[in-house]
């Protein structure tokens, strides 16, 4: 696909840029809500009650992995397209990184997401609190990923 470049010339470069643009506007999208989970929903879920805390973290985490699992997909997937017309590496070290959190989230977090999502809240007590205490600081790793990610796309984008 073409694009009207500056000149007014049909021109692949603005093509190019577009992809990388937008696998960098995806990884900070990513790396934001992320950062928000961290900083902003977590300490306020924290002082909730057990029973409310697991409550609250249950369709919070549904909706932020709806949300963050398929921008992690689709900056790879741009990151992937400016690194194949560029032949920069760095796009795909951000595209790699940036989907790295889906072995990251299976692998890492998963088991304590499962525990949290088979506990009946009227089960809820100190050992549920301390696992969403755990799945936050696990959490941590995704938006690291994410800011890295998006530090490289933006790299990459002024190389």
């Amino acid at each position: 696909m073409r694009l009207k470049g500056r000149s007014g010339t049909n021109t692949t470069g603005d093509m190019i840029m577009l992809a990388g643009q937008l696998a960098l506007i995806v990884a900070a999208l990513f790396s934001g809500a992320a950062v928000y989970v961290n900083i902003v929903e977590q300490p306020a879920r924290l002082d909730l009650d057990d029973r409310a805390l697991l409550t609250e973290w249950k369709p919070a985490y549904k909706r932020g992995f709806a949300m963050q699992a398929p921008l992690a997909i689709i900056g790879f997937l741009l990151g992937s397209a400016a690194w194949w017309q560029t032949g920069h590496w760095a796009w795909l070290l951000g595209a790699a990184i940036l989907v790295a959190n889906w072995p990251y989230t299976l692998l890492g977090i998963m088991p304590t997401n499962r525990i949290l999502m088979a506990t009946e809240p009227a089960n809820t007590g100190p050992d549920s609190r301390a696992l969403i205490k755990k799945w936050a600081a696990l959490h941590v790793g995704r938006t690291a990923l994410g800011f890295a990610a998006t530090l490289i796309f933006l790299w990459a984008s002024m190389s």
